[in-house]
């Protein structure tokens, strides 16, 4: 079986070397005129700068959780174990490297995008630079997770004999511990990069509409305009690397969460006296890493197919090839690695491991996370798309003033979440019939197999915007940022399936880490039982519902702070800068970018703290099963306000380019239409690109942190305390 590893570190390192020589080759074009250089060697510092001190936070935070793990579990297993917190920082390292590469890529790309759009007038060479660059972040998303997997394995799980089964059995979980550590340390990269990232986006986003756009009536990315510059710095720490590091950190989830319940439910089965085989059991340990090693490689062949295509009239339709021709390689893969591993296995044992429809049955999970990703992310894009009638209804309800187009963007969210929870509950059950709770795990393996591909696609979304930002701030023709809107376009479209395929996989990992969490404290030769009458449960489902709105709130209120300085300050330069609505002076950047850093960097740490904090303490005080149902609330509740505030958020900004586009006769920009449908975009900037994100990720962070330390508060908690000292 540790044979399999060596596809796993080939599809790393075939990733990591793809990305390398996109890296390069990007590197190695045109900046364009001085002007161009200049805007994007300003962006390039405010984005290095930023990233460089949120890694300090983050840093100060990983030590003191480093820490703690290592004595949690010398503690539980009466011995110094540093394995764990060794694992943590491993996860840490992928995900800030994989979203510091991602970035600095994107601040070289931008322009050079900018200057291929300007010398040749061609949307698919244009599109390639774009698209190149982008694929640096996605592969290096897939590259970073499967080399930190390899390592966790090779290191912790071969070379120092934690993954043997007498000690599986016996109850020592070190392997298990290590993976869900390395799950955690990218977690929290990624909770920092999105919350962070999302908060300085967004301020200096809403700072630049509400007072250029609104107030001022000057274009978007105006260069007279003072937030512009820190509005394109936000969509590198923030589009860029966040999505990058939320990504890498849902594909390591999704693959841990299956390797996890394959142990879980043989310590199950081998307690309950049901028939096991150890061979089995390390087959489905490596299946989930082996589709997602097809995927990578899946990936690496779909993103090839465009940049080495000939010219191409439809740019859209090469990108919709790129990701679905990898998920069809990659399904067929799975079917391909299920026959060869499990075919030999005899029925009894397959139905004993609760594969239903014999060796295939994993394959098909895999194949059903895959088709449920799509299917969400075309429901996304009906609902936030303005070829469609949701958001045109928006867009019409501005015609009547900003109220409305808030009102009916609300009701469109709203509606939105109803198809997109059948969609997951279909396929949570079907995948559980066919190949039980492994199988859940495994829909969510194949939703994010091929990852790299989906996230080239997103972030080459994010460059082509601000590639149009530096067109308009560097006065190039107007038929370059007629080829870059038209690319941005497109990626926003295409974005939509990218966030179906983060939250149905968040759905799926939670509920495989929670499963998971269950067998960690439950007695293993009982079945595996959760009692919805039990009055800590419903009390933890309660609270648990309520957390993703706390969440949700404070970084609304993160973001609105933030822009309110924002905005405070491009009023002031307007009005005590003579000279920079006629372009005669030049605006103060420089003071825009650090209130939008300042602003994130301040109000990042409360949100990611709560996401760690809020179940260990829970646990601690009220024992493992009011944390179960605080996860089960979380999990339903969070995925909801997900789904709500990344289409609500999305229909609004589509709503005002539907105006924007000629899409409603007599209006256009600077009308009041316009006017009402730009504070519609606003109100929906820090749901779509904060909040929405973000949650996807609280979810996970809590399964990861409950599983972690559930042995723990199992046995320790004050509930406990009190209840016997009462004789209860």
């Amino acid at each position: 079986m540790e044979a399999l590893l060596v596809l796993v570190i080939v599809a790393a390192v075939l990733s990591i070397g793809y990305a390398a020589f996109n890296y390069v080759s990007v590197k190695k074009l045109d900046e364009g005129t001085d002007r161009m250089a200049e805007i994007a060697s300003a962006i390039r510092v405010g984005a290095n700068a930023f990233i460089k001190y949120e890694y300090k936070i983050i840093a100060v935070v990983v030590v003191i959780i480093a820490v703690l793990f290592a004595a949690i579990f010398s503690v539980q297993y009466g011995t110094f174990s540093w394995e764990p917190s060794v694992c943590f920082i491993i996860g840490v390292l992928m995900s800030a490297s994989a979203g510091w590469v991602g970035m600095k890529i994107a601040t070289y790309a931008n322009v050079r995008v900018s200057n291929t759009a300007r010398v040749t007038k061609d949307q698919t060479a244009t599109l390639k630079v774009a698209l190149k660059g982008g694929s640096v972040m996605g592969l290096c998303v897939g590259g970073f997770a499967l080399l930190g997997l390899f390592l966790v394995y090779v290191i912790f799980g071969m070379g120092l004999d934690l993954l043997s089964m007498d000690k599986l059995v016996e109850g020592d979980r070190v392997f298990t511990q290590c993976l869900s550590c390395y799950a955690l340390g990218c977690s929290i990269v990624a909770m920092f990069n999105r919350v962070g990232g999302g908060i300085y986006t967004k301020a200096a986003d809403m700072g630049a509409d509400l007072v250029g756009k609104t107030e001022a009536h000057i274009p978007e990315d105006d260069p007279r305009n003072p937030a512009t510059i820190a509005d394109n710095v936000g969509d590198n720490v923030g589009d860029v690397a966040g999505l990058g590091s939320d990504l890498l950190e849902s594909f390591v989830g999704s693959i841990s969460s299956g390797i996890i319940l394959a142990v879980s439910l043989y310590v199950s089965n081998v307690a309950q006296n049901v028939q096991v085989s150890q061979d089995m059991l390390y087959k489905m340990m490596y299946f989930p890493l082996v589709v997602a090693s097809i995927g990578i490689i899946a990936s690496c062949l779909g993103i090839a197919f465009v940049l080495f295509k000939k010219g191409s009239k439809n740019p859209h339709r090469d990108l919709n090839i790129s990701t679905w021709s990898a998920a069809a390689i990659t399904i067929i893969g799975a079917f391909v690695a299920a026959y060869l591993m499990f075919q030999p296995e005899s029925t009894d044992l397959l139905k004993a491991s609760g594969f239903s429809l014999g060796f295939l049955s994993p394959g098909i999970a895999a194949a059903l996370g895959v088709a449920s990703g799509v299917i969400i992310g075309m429901i996304a894009e009906y609902y936030t798309s303005y070829d469609f009638k949701p958001t045109q209804t928006i867009a019409n309800a501005s015609k009547e003033g900003a109220a409305l187009t808030i009102t009916q963007g609300l009701a469109v969210g709203m509606k939105s979440c109803m198809l997109p929870l059948i969609v997951l509950g279909i396929a949570t059950y079907l995948s559980f019939a066919i190949s039980g709770m492994f199988g859940i795990a495994m829909a969510a393996v194949g939703m994010l197999s091929f990852v790299s591909a989906t996230v080239s696609v997103d972030t080459y979304g994010p460059i082509s915007d601000n590639a149009g930002g530096i067109a308009e701030m560097s006065e190039l023709q107007p038929e370059v940022r007629q080829i870059t809107d038209k690319l941005d376009s497109i990626g926003n479209t295409t974005a939509a399936v990218g966030k179906g395929f983060a939250i149905g996989s968040a759905a799926f990992a939670a509920l495989s880490l929670m499963v998971s969490f269950l067998y960690a404290f439950q007695d293993p030769s009982t079945p595996l039982n959760l009692n919805f009458t039990d009055p800590l449960i419903l009390a933890g489902a309660l609270i648990g519902g309520a957390l993703p709105y706390l969440f949700s709130g404070m970084l609304i209120e993160a973001v609105a702070k933030a822009a309110r300085k924002m905005v405070e300050e491009v009023r002031r330069q307007f009005k005590e800068i003579p000279g920079i609505l006629e372009g005669k002076a030049k605006p103060d950047y420089k003071t825009c970018i650090e209130i939008s850093s300042q602003g994130a960097l301040k109000e990042m740490r409360m949100p990611a703290i709560i996401s760690i904090l809020f179940p260990l303490v829970s646990g601690f005080l009220f024992g493992p099963l009011f944390v179960a149902g605080l996860l089960i609330g979380a999990t339903v509740s969070a995925i909801m306000l997900a789904i709500f505030t990344g289409n609500a958020g999305g229909a609004w900004d589509n709503g005002k380019k539907f105006i924007e586009a000629g899409g409603i006769e007599g209006h256009k920009k600077g009308s009041p239409a316009h006017d009402a449908a730009v504070v519609g975009d606003t109100v929906g900037d820090p749901l779509k690109d904060t909040v929405g994100p973000s949650l996807d990720i609280l979810i996970k962070i809590m399964s990861t942190v409950s599983l972690v330390a559930a042995v723990m508060f199992s046995k320790y908690n004050l509930l406990d305390v009190i209840l016997k000292a009462l004789g209860m």
